[in-house]
């Protein structure tokens, strides 16, 4: 855990969320300012600054995410009609926080170019 690290915070559960979903790896929680209707946070529970600290060697743990997160998406109710994953990369990618995450955005059409 890295200690000024927000979803560090969280992923110890030091710091409330409304969770949806957990296991020994991943932490999914609705976000506090939604782009969505339905807008929640896929974390790791270890800390990853971005996509670009992955290695070889997490290749098991991007398979494990990207297999739960349309599981977590019918569990919320948006993957019949559609949803869009967003990972923001580095501050000119639009990463705000630095611990590598998972949007999960849905319960409306989504535009393209998104912005």
């Amino acid at each position: 855990m890295v200690q000024d690290c927000l979803f560090c915070k969280i992923a110890a559960q030091k710091i409330p969320a409304k969770i949806v979903y957990q296991d020994e790896q991943i932490l999914a929680f609705h976000d506090i300012n939604p782009a969505a209707p339905v807008h929640v946070l896929v974390i790791l529970k270890r800390h990853v600054a971005d996509l670009t600290e992955l290695s070889s060697g997490d290749e098991s743990l991007v398979g494990h995410i990207m297999l739960k997160l349309p599981l977590i998406a019918e569990q919320l109710g948006i993957a019949q009609d559609g949803f869009r994953v967003v990972i923001n990369t580095k501050d000119n990618g639009g990463q705000t926080v630095h611990h590598l995450h998972y949007h999960i955005l849905g319960g409306r059409f989504m535009q393209w170019p998104p912005g």
